[in-house]
């Protein structure tokens, strides 16, 4: 199939190669012509360094690209969804599958991004989320990775699939796009808190305390805006979670660990080099909460830490002397 994948970020990126491996006519397209010039006179992306692009990728900057193509991937930042598809929306083939592997909550409305997606490009097109634990530098170098194709089209779900597995991609369908998306996005708060937990020095108690909760408000959330909850229980949601707070190719937790030791929050979002995502997500979040009455502790001492100015510490002992609860009667499973 010819497909085209917008965004040349190392996500992006990393897909496409997926796609070129899978005998697929791939096209990666980037924001600027500086940007794709980089690519083609260095055979590789900056952002996924030792991983050569194969001859056979093709690169532009032009967004017409997108014709002829029976997939188009959107792989740009989450604030850039809306209007790389208004912006290929004209240019679409008639019934094109749409797949969304950003992940975020948009700003200003706090839709999901297929919700962005499908209000620019209508209902004639299958929308598509993929997500799941999978780092960029790590798909680029063929370590086996499994992530979840989720839509309200069936057909399209298990086309996806098809599209992208491999002996070291493995992919799951669901028709649960509202829990996949939510789960990706908002395990983003969760791990910029551990990393802030990591850059305070404490230890894996409290990591561990954080994504169990914090996997508990993701899921009180996701169920309320409609998603499922075994969803949570799955690569999107404790899968993604724990690759997150984990790992050091998270720049959401590099982040998190910049300000636990004492960075202020805009100095160290912008040290990170590339979107944070969980910073946008933490305010998102927090709307949507107060909206369907979901109540969020984590989520709320992430905003105050990242927009307040809260002392981490103060904010730590505000959650450890929360009211007493009790476990299972506040669990989401």
């Amino acid at each position: 199939m010819k497909i085209a994948v917008l965004g040349s970020g190392g996500w992006g990126t990393a897909l496409a190669l997926v796609l070129l491996e899978n005998g697929h006519d791939v096209t990666l397209w980037s924001y600027t012509e500086e940007e794709s010039a980089v690519l083609r006179q260095t055979g590789e992306n900056p952002m996924l360094k030792g991983v050569a692009l194969p001859k056979e990728l093709k690169l532009t900057s032009d967004l017409a690209c997108v014709k002829g193509c029976g997939a188009v991937v959107l792989a740009t930042p989450s604030f850039a969804v809306r209007t790389t598809a208004k912006a290929a929306a004209p240019l679409l083939e008639p019934g094109a599958v749409l797949v969304s592997v950003s992940k975020g909550i948009e700003k200003d409305t706090s839709l999901t991004l297929t919700d962005a997606i499908e209000q620019e490009v209508g209902d004639a097109h299958p929308i598509v989320a993929l997500s799941g634990p999978s780092h960029a530098e790590e798909v680029g170098r063929h370590i086996p990775t499994v992530v979840v194709s989720a839509s309200k089209d069936r057909s399209a779900a298990e086309q996806v699939q098809d599209l992208f597995m491999n002996e070291r991609f493995r992919v799951y369908a669901s028709d649960d796009v509202v829990g996949v998306e939510l789960g990706a996005a908002l395990k983003n708060v969760i791990a910029l808190c551990a990393g802030i937990s990591d850059g305070m020095g404490y230890g894996d108690n409290t990591k561990a305390a954080l994504m169990t909760r914090g996997l508990t408000e993701i899921a009180r959330l996701g169920v309320a805006m409609g998603g499922r909850r075994e969803t949570f229980a799955g690569l999107s949601g404790v899968g993604d979670l724990i690759v997150t707070c984990t790992s050091m190719h998270s720049r959401n937790r590099r982040c998190g660990i910049l300000i636990g030791k004492g960075t202020p929050t805009q100095q160290a979002v912008k040290e990170i080099g590339a979107v944070v995502e969980g910073y946008y997500a933490a305010a998102n979040a927090r709307t949507l909460a107060r909206k369907v009455g979901v109540e969020m502790p984590i989520t709320e001492a992430a905003y105050q830490v990242l927009y307040e100015g809260k002392d981490p510490r103060q904010v730590i002992v505000d959650l450890m002397t929360r009211e007493r609860k009790h476990e299972l009667e506040d669990s989401w499973v």
